[in-house]
């Protein structure tokens, strides 16, 4: 899919419609009540990000822009707190948590939990990701050597802050924008293996493929 000018389009609509994907816990059906009290004075709310870097609550019937969290100050404090979830509970089900006090905010997600969605390069700094809403607040350094592009799924893969699984995703379209700067070897159009960025080339690394596979199958 990432050989030719072509095939990107369509690449790229069939990543914003993907089929076959799964719940990064599973997908598996799981009894609970949003703001559950299993312990006094504890509350438990679950909640899903999805491919597009937007976050529901788990149990949303329609899940689109309109029923998404839109508030910058929210989505700051959910992600900058989200960790593996270690807390014994939902473990499988709800691999991330982002914990406020006593509160417990259990986090699926349809790929990874940060989903990149805009490339920060206004200015005299150095380009950031921005990941899941969050502006400038929610970022990382952009590191155009270590995009890794996944033939498995036609997805596109940037590192993510550790305590978020070390890897995230690329939205769609940013990724559509990112893939007009790779190169592909003679006679290997499957991936490419290398990536244009400010008049420098740079090889891709893929250094990012096996702590990726290793979180399982998408």
């Amino acid at each position: 899919m990432w050989a030719t000018r072509g095939a990107l389009q369509a690449w790229a609509v069939g990543w914003a419609r993907p089929s076959g994907s799964r719940a990064y816990g599973g997908g598996q059906a799981v009894a609970y009540t949003q703001g559950q009290s299993p312990e006094p004075r504890t509350r438990e709310y679950f909640y899903y990000v999805d491919h597009q870097g937007q976050l529901f609550l788990d149990d949303s019937k329609m899940k689109n822009f309109i029923t998404c969290f839109k508030d910058p100050q929210f989505l700051v404090f959910f992600f900058s707190r989200l960790r593996p979830n270690r807390s014994g509970r939902y473990e499988t089900s709800f691999p991330f948590l982002s914990p406020c006090g006593r509160e417990r905010n259990f986090l699926r997600c349809e790929d990874r939990p940060v989903v990149f969605t805009h490339l920060l390069a206004a200015g005299p700094e150095p380009p950031r990701l921005s990941y899941c809403g969050g502006g400038e607040a929610l970022s990382v350094p952009f590191e155009p050597a270590r995009l890794l592009p996944l033939a498995a799924n036609g997805r596109l893969y940037h590192p993510a802050p550790e305590r978020a699984g070390g890897v995230g995703l690329v939205r769609s379209a940013l990724a559509f924008e990112l893939s007009t700067c790779f190169e592909y070897a003679p006679g290997a159009p499957e991936l490419p293996s290398h990536v244009r960025w400010q008049g420098c080339r740079f090889a891709l690394t893929m250094d990012l493929a096996p702590l990726l596979l290793a979180a399982g199958p998408r």
